[in-house]
């Protein structure tokens, strides 16, 4: 199956408003005590990403720091739509940005890849010399029903589908460090902060990108599995086809979030988290609130580009 031309594609830049990262601190701590009982925000030099325990692809989140959301739930709901295949290269090469690029994030992987459908943890970077891919998948295996995680080869850089993806040139700079433990309320970690930005800019378009470890707990995740022959019309039909686990830690976690939706139809919130014991998948909410620690480095996107934005908004399939 061949990917979709970029040239062919409707892309919308849209600058995003970026306030200082000592604001941010200020508005994503006040939301987080509300939901945690330890909370600790910071603004400091991000940490070599590349060791233990992140495990990603460059050192830091800076340089040019961008938001991507390519295509959405409407392509996969209620029936999918197999053709809706993205090369990351060749939308880099695009925007001039193919050197040093630095790319993590959420989406749904490259089916032909596994001739399946499958999560993908994008965790790459594409230099003019080399692609250096630590990108995961993970799939549901069709007799045991056990998730599936492994690494994309190399040279295979497509997505299908939908993703939220965080660009940078990979630099080391000035980060958010976000410290918690304990959830003391119903929201899940990324949710409590989105809502924070939200409250907070409620005119505003804001951007942030990064990732997080989750530790000391268990975590509940989904997986989809191989694509639904039958349409799947609501919330209860989508989550009987998907597969949920309860996952065990540390597992790290990459994505975006924004303040709001607009009329770019934008997901608010989406990540996903893979490991090194073999799971893996799309974050929901931690299921041991008691003993669950998060610990996450972020940063602000100066501009977003929607890419390829279906002409219909679903109204369900973005948790």
């Amino acid at each position: 199956m061949a990917t979709l031309n970029v040239k062919n594609l409707k892309i919308t830049k849209r600058p995003l408003y970026v306030p200082s990262l000592h604001k941010i601190k200020n508005v994503l701590e006040e939301g987080l005590c509300t939901n945690f009982a330890e909370v600790k925000v910071e603004v400091v030099d991000c940490p070599d990403l590349t060791q233990k325990p992140f495990l990603l692809s460059a050192s830091g989140l800076s340089g040019n720091p961008t938001i991507l959301e390519f295509g959405g739930p409407s392509y996969l709901l209620p029936l999918v739509q197999r053709d809706k295949i993205y090369d990351i290269h060749q939308f880099l090469e695009h925007l001039n940005y193919s050197d040093n690029a630095f790319v993590i994030g959420a989406g749904a992987g490259p089916w032909p890849y596994l001739n399946c459908n499958c999560e993908l943890m994008m965790n790459l970077v594409v230099s003019s010399s080399e692609i250096k891919n630590e990108t995961r998948i993970a799939s549901v295996d069709k007799s045991s029903e056990k998730c599936t995680l492994e690494t994309l080869n190399g040279n295979e850089t497509r997505l299908a589908l939908l993703a939220n993806l965080f660009l940078s040139e990979g630099k080391t700079g000035s980060v958010l460090k976000v410290h918690v433990k304990k959830r003391i309320g119903e929201d899940d970690f990324i949710a409590c902060m989105q809502k924070a930005l939200a409250h907070h800019y409620e005119n505003k378009l804001v951007g942030i990108g990064g990732t997080f470890l989750i530790n000391e707990g268990k975590v509940k995740q989904h997986i989809m599995q191989d694509f639904s022959t039958t349409p799947l019309n609501n919330v209860q039909q989508l989550n009987d086809w998907l597969r949920f686990y309860n996952m065990s830690t540390p597992l790290v976690a990459v994505g975006t979030f924004v303040s709001s939706e607009t009329d770019l139809d934008l997901r608010v919130q989406h990540f996903h988290s893979f490991s090194q014991h073999g799971e893996g998948g799309h974050y929901h909410i931690d299921t041991t609130p008691e003993t669950i620690e998060y610990l996450g480095y972020f940063n602000l996107g100066n501009n977003l580009y929607r890419i390829d934005q279906p002409e219909k908004s679903l109204k369900f399939g973005k948790d």
